[in-house]
């Protein structure tokens, strides 16, 4: 079979490009890569395996030039003859920003670039699949301190938190609008965050809020809500054998589900002795976030209930330099807060009865694993574009 992978240099993207290369019964793996050229392109492909010493094909792995929100991405991959033959479309590539600042580019990645595969993709004879990797998130911020089925979404009039659910959520609506029914196979990971083993991450994405949070140390949000968290390598093994194996649904969450989901405290707990230089966690009501703000303002006439845990705030002035890094940090903590509060369980249950993989590790568990990479991530990095 001949695969066609969007998103190869991704997160997620570059674990399921290494997992499905392992693959025997995948002939080419064709990347479509953001690059100037086809050397450009390698090497980027190269990089992929060679983070973690992974086995590299050149023969196998190739690369197709193209930005997925090009105007003219159809026609270049109608160009290409070696892709009349696809079987199988992995669609991985997408904005996973929380910005507003980026929800315009967000929408051109999200929507107009699937369009872009979809135009391609309908007129393909030979193709099997074409996976869509979603978010489970997209049932939006009404639904709280609930196990979420997959049936349940997508639902036109859900309320998103924020673009980048909402844009999911409206990809997962037109897949029909291109493609017949069986073809179409819809995966919605859950909260992805690290690596079950002890890896370079590919990517700090969400792992920088628990770093943000192991630095801050005081946290204004819920710490028993529940969290639906996987790591990256349990995701690209589960999609991996959703494609290939004979399924029984056509939308799957991929997901921690209710035996593995987690809670801040858990998470945060696990990693605190870790740093014994630092103060204990300590969890607040949600809304001491804005008493936090005007303390970072200087504002301390106003800092109300706050000013109990002066052992925290003085040691937020020995670490912050300036009080309004603290602002910086809050702006791109935001919408994690609020997703946490949502307390979502997706259930796993489809996941489970139609693959052989386990149920995956909680992520207080397989997170010490990561906690030698937590001091290196650039925490306001993240947060200016979380």
């Amino acid at each position: 079979m001949n695969l066609f992978l969007t998103g190869a240099t991704g997160f997620l993207g570059g674990e399921l490009l290494v997992t499905l290369s392992k693959r025997s019964d995948i002939k080419k793996i064709y990347c479509l890569v953001r690059a100037k050229s086809v050397d450009e392109a390698n090497k980027r492909l190269i990089h992929v395996f060679d983070l973690h010493g992974d086995f590299y094909q050149p023969e196998k792995i190739i690369p197709i030039v193209g930005n997925l929100s090009d105007d003219d991405l159809t026609s270049t991959l109608n160009s290409h003859k070696e892709l009349h033959s696809i079987n199988l479309i992995v669609h991985s590539a997408a904005n996973t920003s929380f910005s507003k600042n980026c929800d315009d580019l967000i929408k051109k990645v999200n929507i107009n670039g699937l369009e872009n595969i979809l135009n391609w993709a309908k007129d393909l004879k030979h193709l099997n699949t074409f996976l869509y990797i979603g978010t489970a998130t997209i049932c939006g911020k009404d639904i709280k301190n609930k196990v979420i089925r997959e049936e349940e979404s997508p639902n036109s009039n859900a309320h998103h938190l924020v673009t980048y659910t909402y844009t999911k959520m409206i990809g997962e609506m037109m897949l029909s609008k291109y493609l017949p029914e069986e073809k179409i196979l819809v995966v919605r990971p859950s909260i992805i965050m690290g690596d079950s083993k002890n890896k370079i991450p590919r990517s700090s994405v969400i792992l920088w809020t628990l770093a943000a949070f192991n630095y801050l140390r005081l946290i204004p949000v819920n710490p028993l809500s529940k969290i639906d968290i996987i790591p990256v390598d349990y995701a690209a093994e589960a999609i991996t054998d959703l494609l290939l194996v004979k399924r029984n649904y056509d939308v799957y969450h991929i997901s921690a589900g209710v035996d593995s989901s987690t809670n801040s405290e858990l998470c945060t707990r696990k990693i605190e002795s870790y740093f014994p230089e630092k103060p204990a966690h300590q969890f607040v009501n949600r809304k001491l976030a804005n008493n936090m703000r005007f303390w970072a303002k200087g504002r301390m006439e106003d800092i109300g209930e706050l000013a109990k845990y002066d052992k925290h705030l003085h040691y937020w002035e020995s670490i912050l330099g300036e009080k309004s890094r603290l602002r910086i940090l809050f702006a791109g903590l935001e919408p994690y807060f609020d997703f946490i509060e949502l307390g979502q369980i997706f259930d796993n249950s489809r996941l489970l009865h139609d693959v052989s993989l386990p149920k995956p590790k909680p992520a207080h568990e397989y997170i010490i694993n990561n906690i030698e990479f937590l001091e290196s991530i650039d925490i306001y990095e993240g947060a200016l574009d979380p």
